[in-house]
């Protein structure tokens, strides 16, 4: 799968089914594997007293990658 492909998917909570954002950028260890998503937060849930506008992630809590969605664990 291209990096192109995964920023196409929305990131979804699979605690809750709430809509987390895109993705905008990834993290990627020295021997090439993905360590981490960088997520820019929907509109939604960015708040007057958050000054960041990005999550991070793990690819560990990601838990399935499907065809326009991706859930996550967080």
């Amino acid at each position: 799968m291209k990096l192109s492909e995964l920023q196409e998917k929305r990131v979804v909570s699979i605690s809750d089914g709430s809509y987390i954002g895109e993705i905008i950028d990834v993290n990627i260890t020295l021997d090439g594997n993905i360590e981490s998503l960088v997520v820019e937060k929907s509109k939604f849930l960015i708040s007057k007293f958050s000054s960041k506008d990005e999550i991070i992630i793990k690819w560990n809590q990601i838990e399935k990658i499907g065809t326009d969605i991706i859930l996550t664990s967080i």
